[in-house]
């Protein structure tokens, strides 16, 4: 096959990774209550959102918290851990797919709460649950070229709006079946924030290597699950197929690229239920095992999943295991990234 996208870092190292939960917690019990009368209506039983997805939890923001403070927060700690200076930041991407607004960028709210230099290029990236591993490869090829020395990759992600705007809408007596099963996805969100520090390997001997990855895209498939803060209506069945599909392309197109990802340490997949879960690990082999979760407490906090599990899993990990980041978004679109510990 031609035109894989595989790519090489040389010189890029993580140098911190660090996540927060959105504090307010919201049990699939909960939920479940607030639908009673939907649910009974529709011949739905009680209890269907936990069974089918794995997600017992999953939490919010206190109202009064903006995304751009949600990121900052994470973004600081990362700063913290990562034992540098904020003005030696010299370029901060803002990853999240929620947003406050439109116009300016939510980059600019968090350079500013920061405290970073005016010198440091900050923008948004979005690409549904890929955003954050894309704004890794972007950052590390930026690194590489000698153009910054650090940079630091945010997002933040919150559900409360669009989880009341959900039950009220499917609490109406005019929703049907179909309305309810084509919004459920959206009940499986999450709120939480992560953040990273990218900074040379050469510089930073002990910190974790980003070898590389590999992307591919299956863009037929964006009108599966398409959303906004009030609504994302979302075909599961296709969606899913689509996605075991393209990872398995992915997988191949790794092979293809001289990738031997058979037997990484840990696999930190991108997190949205039980279903996907397995159904990903079955199709690619993968030791269930090594692919650690936390969905289930969490639920799916979009492009924040994936780091929020990495943070969890960094005390674990020992120097020089192979750690696999694997993500699928909606679109649909993959990215599969290699770090050395």
């Amino acid at each position: 096959m031609t035109g894989i996208a595989s790519y090489t870092l040389s010189n890029t190292a993580l140098v911190a990774v660090a996540a927060l939960e959105g504090p307010v917690v919201v049990t699939s019990d909960e939920i479940d209550a607030r639908l009673a009368e939907s649910m009974t209506r529709l011949k739905l039983r009680p209890g269907t959102l936990r069974a089918l997805t794995g997600i017992s939890e999953r939490r919010w923001w206190p109202e009064e918290v903006s995304f751009a403070e949600a990121a900052a927060m994470a973004g600081a700690k990362a700063i913290s851990e990562a034992g540098i200076d904020a003005s030696e930041v010299g370029l901060l991407i803002n990853s999240s797919v929620s947003r406050d607004h439109l116009e300016p960028s939510t980059a600019s709210a968090v350079h500013h709460m920061l405290g970073l230099p005016p010198s440091a290029l900050n923008f948004d990236i979005t690409n549904a649950c890929l955003g954050f591993v894309n704004a890794m490869q972007i950052a590390g090829t930026m690194i590489d070229s000698g153009a910054v020395k650090y940079a630091v990759v945010v997002n933040a992600e919150g559900a409360r709006a669009t989880h009341e705007a959900t039950i009220a809408r499917l609490s109406r007596p005019e929703t049907t079946r179909e309305d309810f099963l084509q919004e459920f996805a959206t009940l499986t969100l999450g709120s939480g924030s992560a953040a990273a520090v990218l900074g040379r390997a050469d510089e930073h001997p002990g910190a974790h290597r980003i070898l590389g990855g590999i992307s591919r895209a299956s863009t037929q498939h964006h009108e599966l699950c398409i959303g906004d803060l009030t609504q994302m209506r979302t075909d599961h069945r296709a969606l899913l197929d689509a996605g075991v599909a393209l990872a398995k392309d992915v997988w191949q197109d790794a092979r293809d690229s001289g990738w031997d990802w058979s037997d990484m340490d840990c696999y930190v997949m991108h997190q949205v239920s039980a279903v996907h879960i397995s159904s990903v690990v079955d199709a690619l082999g993968i030791d269930a095992a090594k692919a650690p979760t936390t969905f289930p407490r969490l639920g799916n906090v979009g492009p924040a999943s994936l780091p929020i599990t990495l943070a969890a899993e960094a005390d674990k990990l020992a120097a020089g295991d192979r750690v696999l980041c694997m993500g699928i978004g909606s679109g649909l679109n993959a990215s599969v990234m290699e770090i050395v510990w």
